[in-house]
């Protein structure tokens, strides 16, 4: 925190946190000075304090953070730890003119993770009972907090720590506040285009042209100095010199021109800008910009992006240079790729669907995925969200955000860069830090993220997301009037883990009687091609009533009798149906309320991942379980002896390796014949946290490729999730198995908890586990352990 970091208010303003300095005791005198007499009284309980620079000395030599409003201190908190103690008596002001901003509640979540980082687990104040803002601000904030009452003077006792009522609280407050800055973003009142070209085939021509098209119910406004209008709007040189404000600045201008205009936009005093320009990263213009954007408190998209959409009535704001104004619609789209953004809209606007917001990240300097989760949970005009990320800059957040998210709304990730090349070439686009294939579909599968690997997936699963309602179930009926077809649909189904169920005798006899003799009762059903398109609808039906049954995919083929798919027709509250037209042209069409697809693979493939989503929502929330029988203090005594001895860290001798299991209940044996032989390995990576993969072992494991991986931390259906990921997972632990499921479940859980509990540990490779009817044991285990500071993921930054 020494150099400082950005973060929001309640109201969307940013300022500059960071620790205090011998330099800023000037800074803190003057805070000291303007409070008024009132203010005075409260927080050192007489409105005359004498020696005001004494106290403004204590500030700054005690633990102390400010937060900066430009070169403005607005606020300070500190704490000074009590002798003999795990407690810090703390004090906290702000300036009168931003009170109930939440700089407060900021300042004081910062001085949080600064005392646990520092061994402090306790705060405690004296506080005023006339104080009731103070004492708000305190009992609001989501830690215990005990308040003393019976006198003018209140004892404060809080105590520190990561409880989850904590994090929800500051996560609500960060997403509150991210909203509110983004409104300069995706609704501004004003914005400006800088680099409008006079050329027809400039970037910031079509920009402004697009603003425009879009029916922008804002007040626009070219830049140009060589121009006095453009597209009928007049020009200014620069945003400085307009006559009106400006929210939001697009700049679309020289990289080299790029930190001269961001200055001048700061000091015209606009809120949010969307860069545009590519060539900055990696060069000395991306340090001038970043310092500039966080001295001025301003908001920004890219650089190397294509723009903005929000399509809501009340905006219609589009600052994209795509060949044409965004299509109106459900769907919003945040992406790292330009191109994919555009495929995108072009490909939904032919199938009548389109945009509610689309944010083209870039290279990602401020705004990011996790910005436009918090967006979508409270946005009216939003139905499905669709991520195209390169790069992570916070997964612990991103997972919390999009798993909150895809319980209200589905959401769609592409998977992007997984082999070497492809990350290679993304480095190369966005400077997108290398994410192994494995944790990327962990981060999305445990979050509930529907993952797709290209456009015409994204599309097909959008089209059905958009029309259709979610099976409750993954039984699926084949229903085709050619044989052949129906065979490729059933044997799609079994592919993607789909069930074929059986008809009910019922449903059998009431087919025959619609259908010729020669017809296939049965699941496939293959009516045979000489019927009616109204017979085929019928025959639709009758499966869809069947209790048995969740969803039918329809392939049709059309004959010289007719379209079979013709009587099809989306009913409310119906189950589940997917169309294919064999033969179609198009991936996906619209066919009166129906997806129709070209092939039945790309059906089968759709309807999985509908189920997917069924069977995430049904499994609900998944707590963290209560492990019992964990000895912490031990275990952090056992690795801290390790790194007094050996500083830079190294590997556990065995007998350590094994006291640090049993510490966490996992038990160590001798290797034993006859049982089940798989491997488990947990590791600490830097950004993405405790990453846990369980893999087969012995022969297997050197034969077969097949593990699966999850993040820390790991609830009880994750755990579940991993082993049944595995792909051996129904041979080892279906039908009438006696190995012990559950207690390789705990294993894993009690893995990861090592991890989370003792930062320290980065990497435990349990190789062989024993897995049998009695339980779970480890065969051997490796430990490493390095020096680690404490890290604070859920801190409120930007």
């Amino acid at each position: 925190m020494t150099a400082g970091t950005s973060a929001l208010l309640a109201d969307g303003d940013m300022v500059t946190v960071r620790r205090l300095r011998a330099e800023d005791f000037d800074a803190v005198l003057n805070l000291h000075q303007r409070l008024d007499e009132r203010d005075r009284y409260l927080r050192f309980f007489t409105a005359h304090p004498g020696r005001l620079d004494l106290l403004s000395r204590l500030a700054i030599e005690g633990t102390g953070i400010g937060a900066f409003r430009g070169d403005d201190l607005i606020g300070i908190a500190h704490y000074r730890p009590s002798s003999g103690d795990d407690a810090a008596e703390v004090a906290l002001v702000v300036d009168r003119a931003v009170q109930a901003h939440g700089v407060g509640t900021l300042l004081l979540e910062h001085l949080v993770s600064l005392a646990l980082a520092q061994g402090i687990h306790r705060f405690i104040a004296l506080v005023l009972a006339e104080n009731s803002r103070m004492i708000k601000v305190f009992s609001d904030l989501g830690l215990p907090c005990v308040i003393g009452r019976g006198g003018p003077e209140l004892d404060v006792e809080i105590e520190l720590g990561e409880p989850n009522r904590y994090l929800e609280r500051i996560e609500e407050r960060e997403r509150l506040a991210d909203v509110a800055s983004l409104r300069t973003v995706l609704a501004p009142a004003s914005v400006a285009v800088v680099g409008a070209g006079r050329r027809d085939d400039s970037v910031g021509r079509a920009i402004l042209r697009n603003l425009l098209d879009a029916g922008y119910t804002g007040v626009a406004h070219a830049v140009n100095p060589n121009a006095t209008e453009i597209l009928g709007v007049p020009c200014a040189p620069s945003v400085s010199s307009l006559d009106a404000s400006v929210e939001l600045a697009v700049v679309c201008v020289p990289a080299e021109s790029v930190p001269g205009v961001v200055e001048d936009c700061g000091r015209a005093g606009v809120r949010s800008i969307v860069l545009v320009t590519a060539g900055l990263t990696a060069t000395p213009l991306e340090h001038r910009v970043r310092e500039l954007v966080a001295r001025y408190g301003i908001r920004l998209v890219g650089p190397n992006c294509f723009g903005v959409v929000n399509s809501a009535p009340a905006t219609r704001l589009d600052t994209t240079f795509a060949r044409r104004a965004a299509r109106r619609g459900r769907i919003g789209v945040v992406t790292q790729s330009g191109g994919f953004g555009i495929a995108l809209m072009d490909a939904l606007a032919g199938l009548g669907l389109g945009l509610s917001t689309l944010v083209s990240a870039g290279d990602k300097y401020d705004v990011s995925g996790n910005d436009l989760l918090r967006w979508w949970r409270g946005d009216g005009e939003t139905d499905i969200a669709v991520l195209y990320l390169e790069s992570f800059g916070n997964p612990r957040k991103f997972s919390r955000l999009a798993r909150a998210l895809a319980r209200e709304k589905p959401v769609v990730a592409i998977r992007g860069a997984s082999a070497p090349a492809a990350q290679r070439a993304a480095a190369a686009h966005t400077a997108a830090r290398a994410v192994p294939a494995a944790t990327k579909l962990a981060l999305f599968g445990q979050a509930g993220v529907l993952v797709v690997d290209t456009v015409t997936e994204v599309l097909g699963l959008l089209a059905a997301l958009s029309w259709q309602p979610l099976p409750s179930g993954s039984r699926v009926v084949v229903v085709s009037n050619a044989g052949g077809a129906a065979v490729l649909g059933a044997e799609a189904c079994v592919r993607n883990g789909l069930v074929l169920p059986e008809l009910s005798r019922k449903t059998q006899d009431t087919l025959r009687r619609l259908l010729p003799e020669h017809a296939s009762v049965g699941n496939p059903l293959d009516t045979s091609a000489a019927i009616t398109a109204d017979t085929f609808a019928s025959c639709v039906t009758e499966v869809l009533a069947d209790e048995g049954v969740d969803a039918v995919i329809a392939a049709g083929v059309p004959t010289g009798v007719g379209d079979p798919l013709a009587g099809l027709v989306a009913a409310p509250e119906s189950k589940t149906v997917l169309a294919v037209r064999l033969g179609q042209l198009a991936s996906v069409a619209p066919h009166r309320g129906i997806p129709c697809y070209a092939d039945v693979e790309e059906a089968a493939a759709v309807m999985a991942k509908l189920s997917e989503r069924t069977r995430w929502l049904e499994a609900g929330e998944g707590g963290l379980p209560d492990l019992t029988g964990i000895d912490l203090a031990t275990a952090t005594r056992l690795v801290g002896a390790y790194l007094s001895a050996h500083p830079s860290g190294g590997w556990l001798s065995r007998k350590d390796g094994e006291d640090l299991l049993g510490c966490f209940g996992i038990r160590v044996t001798r290797r034993r014949f006859g049982d089940r032989e798989l491997l488990v390995r947990g590791q600490s990576d830097d950004v993405f946290g405790p990453v846990v993969v369980l893999g087969l072992g012995g022969i297997d494991g050197a034969l077969l490729d097949d593990g699966s991986t999850g993040l820390g931390p790991l609830s009880t259906d994750d755990a579940e999730a991993l082993i049944d990921s595995l792909r051996a997972s129904k041979a080892l632990f279906g039908g009438n198995s006696a190995l012990d499921r559950s207690a390789l479940a705990a294993l894993l859980l009690r893995t990861d908890r090592i991890m989370e509990l003792v930062p320290e540990v980065v990497d435990v490779h349990l190789d062989p586990v024993f897995v049998s009817a009695e339980g779970a044991t480890a065969g051997a285990v490796r430990v490493l352990v390095r020096p680690r500071p404490w890290a604070d993921h859920y801190l409120r930054r930007l």
